[in-house]
């Protein structure tokens, strides 16, 4: 198994969130990284974001897809309020 350098993982979340954050804030909406642990992300909605009816495809199509392109070595992203 590959060593997961846990700095550079987590510079490549930050970029991810940075590409996403403006279509998030286009809807009153935001994104805040909570940790990273090992091949897990842990990140919360807020502002509009955070309840809205859309908030699962948000996470699953935007955020999960982003984050992974950007950082492959992530297997899951956890939404926590």
């Amino acid at each position: 198994m590959k060593e997961i350098n846990h700095e550079e993982t987590v510079t490549k979340v930050l970029e991810a969130l940075d590409s996403i954050r403006p279509f998030l804030n286009r809807d009153g909406g935001d994104i805040e990284l909570v940790d990273v642990k090992e091949d897990t992300v842990f990140v919360k909605l807020i502002g509009n974001c955070h309840g809205c009816p859309m908030s699962f495809s948000t996470m699953k199509l935007g955020v999960e897809n982003t984050i992974k392109q950007h950082a492959p070595e992530i297997v899951e992203i956890v939404s926590v309020q």
